[in-house]
């Protein structure tokens, strides 16, 4: 009963959450978020080209 009740939580968090990625002004977000991130991402690299992680 708990794992039926959960499964349905989690359908309709993703339902919200696909529903809101669809919006245009949220991709630009999301886009800029990504880009800040490989951005930021690249500019940490180590000497000698490998990023720590």
């Amino acid at each position: 009963m708990a794992g039926t009740i959960r499964k349905v939580i989690i359908s309709t968090i993703a339902t919200k959450l696909i529903q809101e990625a669809r919006k245009p002004e949220n991709q630009a977000k999301a886009k800029k978020l990504f880009a800040d991130f490989q951005a930021k991402r690249s500019a940490s690299k180590r000497p000698g080209g490998t990023s720590r992680y």
